[in-house]
């Protein structure tokens, strides 16, 4: 009861509540709470007699969540309008006004919301599903957690959501979370899904964009009002109550967002609970779960460790997971490098359990990659100048801004007809533009590289926001090194639709490489182009730090000039990120303090992961003090303060998990009412 705004309190006593409350000339406040505590005596007459529900930690921790999210809804002056004077009969009114506001938000989905059964032609009017989405089916609904491993372009979204209607149609969830790394890739990824909806259930269901700052359901877009409403552009809705306010995205029936929102249901801080309690009837789904970095990674982990712990179900993917980071998710002992890079690809795993995916002959793909010595502008600019002018579509992803705006500039120089227009200008990609701006883009870069796009010579110049999320082909991939999964999810943009025609010349898809001239030994001392730790001794930063990672890549490159994908996937993935392999290229190239800061950084990373996660199998306390702190955010450890007072359900326990088999319905999983 003393969590519902958010935080944990201490435990009440006399002399806290008498430094807490004054009274007033005309308000008493222990009379006050006389009058309130009989009132909840008259209420709940068995309020004596009940027992208490065992004092597990991760129970309590749910309470607290569910006990925060039903004061929003309580909060809501819209269904219960403020009354001056006491009432003693307001419970019973309450109760009635309760149970009409949770129907028209509408919590939960039911099975009975499927417009059919739960197959592919629910899913897609494809004929037939792709090799990755009919294994992802046959998995079994029994398994809470599944990691799918599949090459970009194999139909993982389509998979996820295909898994997510077999576990609604079994009752084990109610409800989906879809998760990405960036807010680019929410948006689209949400346009996709709100379209894939349709044929899915009975009536219209408006996936919740879950990106602060905005407000949207579907295709409907809200503005936000004094007094914490909300106007929205096609008349009043309440069952958009979950995409209203960024603290109640998780209490969406669906929602499409960033990682963060997610992460923050598993960090100490305000609303952790409500998060972690509404996303627990949830299909979580956590896509591009390799591109985390270590602190990110543990708190990931330590929220999708609750989250199972509740009885939830999880699905991960990724197109480029090493060894190392699947062993993090999967809590089993690294395999040597040989193992490693053995192992099945595509895959699906269940915990540790390995399930081989039939290759996709369709998707089988081979790439020219060869690295040119140099990465000016100018020369990144010659490059794709003399692609376009033989025909080609040429993409250029440059790690930076800066060298981004150089090449681009280069290019409109000396042929403005070939680089990509908006409004009859040429234009570039990058993240600095604002919103509305930024979606322009998109829809240019598409219109040109997109299905259906002219067979004419074509450039395209931005950052890393076009190596994902976009559905675009390209002839001719030009970019800065990068690490290798970074670079397989980049080469993803090449001849990726079947069936396009290619100019002469460009029939295999060719991707070169733009690395320095005097090689990667100076990043280990002084970053340049995104490569490298950048001169800061309060902290290692950067953008790709870590330079025995590049040179693995670069090594691969050197090693086999033509890649067959999604064949070699595996090895190459594991040749740039098995830390064994590090150690010897750091060995090789004399490259050991570097190393060994890496090392330390990931070390140091999970630590202070460590110290701010909220770890829901310890009793409930209050969170540490919060401050913010030059090298980065979050709590600050300290004393975890006094002791909670327990958590007491009105009602009578049930078998099973100690929730009552009616009243806590809504936000609570169907599977723990039963």
């Amino acid at each position: 009861m003393f969590a519902h705004h958010g935080r944990p309190l201490p435990a009440p006593n006399e002399a806290r509540a008498n430094g807490c409350f004054q009274n007033f000339a005309d308000y008493d406040w222990k009379n006050e709470e006389t009058i309130l505590g009989s009132a909840i005596a008259a209420w709940f007459p068995d309020l004596n007699t009940l027992c208490l529900p065992p004092a597990v930690p991760e129970l309590v921790h749910y309470i607290t969540g569910l006990l925060a999210l039903a004061d929003w809804l309580g909060s809501d002056q819209t269904a219960f309008a403020f009354i001056a004077d006491f009432d003693a009969e307001y419970w019973t009114k309450a109760q009635d006004h309760a149970r009409a506001h949770v129907d028209a938000i509408g919590p939960g989905l039911r099975p009975d919301a499927l417009a059919g059964g739960a197959d592919w032609a629910l899913i897609s009017d494809h004929p037939n599903p792709r090799p990755a989405q009919s294994a992802l089916a046959q998995v079994s609904l029994n398994a809470p957690l599944v990691i799918l491993e599949a090459e970009t372009g194999a139909g993982k979204t389509e998979a996820a959501l295909w898994h997510f209607v077999r576990h609604l149609e079994a009752g084990n969830v109610e409800a989906l979370y879809f998760a990405v790394p960036t807010r680019a890739a929410a948006r689209q990824l949400h346009s996709r899904v709100t379209d894939a909806l349709r044929r899915m259930f009975r009536l219209r269901e408006e996936p919740v964009l879950a990106v602060p700052g905005q407000i949207v359901a579907g295709h409907a877009q809200g503005r936000p009002l004094p007094d914490f409403k909300v106007l929205w552009d096609d008349g009043p809705a309440t069952h958009r109550w979950a995409a209203e306010h960024a603290t109640r995205y998780l209490a969406a029936r669906i929602a499409v967002g960033t990682i963060d929102q997610a992460m923050l249901a598993g960090l100490q801080v305000k609303h952790a609970h409500l998060r972690g309690s509404a996303l627990a009837r949830a299909l979580l789904v956590m896509d591009e779960v390799h591109a985390s970095d270590a602190w990110m990674t543990d708190i990931q982990k330590s929220t999708l460790d609750a989250h199972l712990a509740l009885g939830g179900h999880a699905l991960l993917m990724s197109a480029t997971l090493g060894a190392a980071a699947r062993c993090r998710w999967t809590d089993a002992p690294l395999p040597d490098p040989d193992a490693a890079a053995a192992t099945a690809y595509p895959a699906i795993w269940l915990g540790r359990d390995l399930l081989p995916v039939a290759p996709d002959p369709a998707a089988e793909k081979r790439v020219t990659v060869r690295p040119h010595r140099g990465w000016s502008g100018t020369e990144a600019a010659q490059l794709a100048l003399d692609a376009a002018r033989q025909g080609a579509k040429v993409l250029v992803i440059r790690n930076t801004v800066d060298r981004a705006r150089e090449t681009w500039a280069a290019c409109a120089e000396a042929a403005p007809e070939l680089v990509m227009s908006v409004d009859g200008q040429p234009s570039l990609h990058h993240s600095r533009f604002a919103a509305e701006d930024r979606a322009r883009l998109d829809t240019c870069v598409e219109q040109v590289l997109g299905k259906g796009s002219a067979e004419a010579g074509v450039i395209v110049v931005g950052t890393q926001t076009l190596e994902q999320s976009l559905d675009i082909s390209a002839d001719l991939l030009i970019t800065d090194l990068c690490p290798m999964d970074v670079l397989l999810q980049r080469i993803g943009r090449l001849h990726r639709h079947a069936g396009a025609a290619h100019p002469p010349g460009f029939d295999t898809a060719t991707c070169i490489v733009l690395v320095p001239e005097q090689g990667l030994a100076p990043l280990t001392r002084k970053a340049e182009n995104g490569l490298g730790v950048f001169e800061n001794a309060a902290q290692i930063s950067g953008v790709y730090i870590d330079v025995c990672v590049l040179q693995a890549t670069l090594d691969q490159i050197t090693a086999n000039p033509l890649w067959s994908i999604p064949a070699m996937n595996r090895h190459l993935v594991e040749a740039a990120t098995h830390p064994q392999l590090l150690d010897r290229i750091a060995e090789r190239e004399g490259w050991q303090t570097h190393r060994g800061r890496m090392t330390g950084k990931g070390y140091a990373e999970r630590l202070a992961a460590r110290h701010v996660v909220l770890d829901r199998t310890s009793p409930l306390a209050p969170f540490p003090a919060m401050r913010r702190s030059a090298p980065g955010w979050g709590p600050t450890v300290c004393s975890s303060g006094s002791p909670m007072a327990p958590v007491a359900l009105l009602a009578p326990r049930s078998a099973g998990w100690p929730f009552p088999r009616s009243g806590l319905t809504g936000w609570t999983p169907t599977r723990w009412n039963c």
